[in-house]
């Protein structure tokens, strides 16, 4: 709190805080209307808040710099704010879009949620400034809402073609559960997600490595999906029965298109049988399905990449039940659902592995189910 008064000279009205996520599965199935399972991690984006009485919007990031971005809420355009200050903006600019006047705010954030590792280090600015601006103009906006405001700013301020997975995690998610969330209407369901009770931790591979074709392939992935549905003659992937899915590609001529298909078919149903495990009390069963989902990533999907594999493998050796990629890849995270007792055998070969492979060390940690988005006591 007191880096806001220093920053701004006067004190703030409040602070909120929003999550980062891991996704246990349900892989770019978001923007499909299908099914995903994430978790919230204890990491965070925390902003402390002034209401203003003018439409000025001041924001300055601890994690960045010294610098404060001045912008008018009547001048907000797509595009036109660079940087991490696109997310803020572009929830205001949603905000406005939706109907909302704002008054101006002056926003200090503070974030330990890692930057360019597939733990939506976005979506937890995007969801904790939309929270925070709903609270202090008076909105009233629901989880699902804020979610919403949140995806539009990413997809149609920044320009980024994401589904709706992080934004619905960051805000949604509860303390030691993974949200089952059916992404064509929202509804969710929190499933117990104890992993110490059982012995087992789900460990994070951040690779700290993110390759420059990411942003383009996540658009083109999407493009491939949706010409896979209209091939199908569907609204969307979700659309297509599993059961009947060997006929359904049989009708698509583009091979790639194909194999695109068949991995958010599939997806959507590891989902499904990793959440009737959990129901039935057997955690421990769903590592083969995590292994299996990544290599539908890595191949029919093609998001996976060298250190991502790397993590994976190595963790799989060497004691994991399961691992996979988490996020939308071509870098980023890996995780791997580990017995307790084999964590830091685990750990020392996915270490070993990196540095035998001539690549920086990984950064590897611990996700716990945590709280979404709330307001803090100041």
């Amino acid at each position: 709190m007191n880096g806001h008064q220093q920053v701004f000279g006067v004190a703030p009205d409040g602070a909120w805080s929003a999550p980062g996520r891991v996704n246990l599965i349900g892989e770019h199935t978001d923007y499909n209307e299908g099914f995903v399972l994430p978790l919230a991690l204890p990491h965070s984006a925390v902003a402390t808040v002034t209401r203003r009485a003018d439409r000025v919007l001041r924001l300055r990031s601890r994690d960045v710099g010294d610098a404060i971005v001045e912008l008018s809420l009547d001048r907000l355009v797509p595009g036109e704010v660079r940087g991490w200050a696109g997310y803020p903006a572009g929830v205001a600019w949603a905000l406005e879009r939706a109907g909302h006047r704002l008054a101006g705010a002056d926003i200090h954030f503070a974030s330990d949620v890692p930057t360019g590792a597939g733990l939506s280090s976005s979506a937890a600015l995007e969801v904790v400034t939309a929270l925070a601006l709903s609270e202090l103009n008076g909105l009233g906006l629901t989880e699902a809402e804020l979610a919403r405001i949140g995806q539009l700013a990413e997809n149609d301020f920044v320009g980024m073609p994401c589904g709706i997975l992080d934004q619905m995690a960051s805000a949604s998610c509860v303390d030691g559960h993974v949200l089952h969330l059916d992404t064509r209407d929202l509804s969710g369901r929190q499933v117990p997600f104890d992993m110490a009770a059982e012995g087992l931790r789900l460990l994070v591979v951040d690779t700290r490595v993110k390759h420059a074709h990411a942003d383009g392939g996540y658009g083109r992935r999407r493009a491939e999906c949706e010409a896979g549905a209209a091939a199908l003659g569907v609204p969307f992937l979700r659309d297509v029965p599993f059961e009947k899915l060997d006929a359904e590609l049989a009708r698509i001529d583009d091979e790639v298109v194909r194999r695109r298909v068949r991995h958010v078919v599939t997806e959507d149903r590891r989902v499904a049988r990793v959440v009737g495990l959990l129901d039935a009390g057997r955690p421990r069963e769903i590592g083969p399905l995590l292994t299996e989902g990544h290599l539908s990533l890595r191949d029919d999907f093609e998001v996976s990449c060298p250190e991502l594999d790397l993590a994976v493998d190595t963790a799989n050796a060497a004691g994991a039940l399961g691992s996979r990629m988490t996020g939308g890849g071509f870098g980023g995270s890996a995780i791997a659902l580990v017995p307790e007792e084999s964590v830091p055998a685990v750990r020392d070969a996915v270490l070993a592995a990196f540095a035998g492979a001539g690549l920086a060390a990984p950064r590897i940690f611990e996700a716990v189910p945590s709280a979404g988005a709330r307001r803090l006591a100041v």
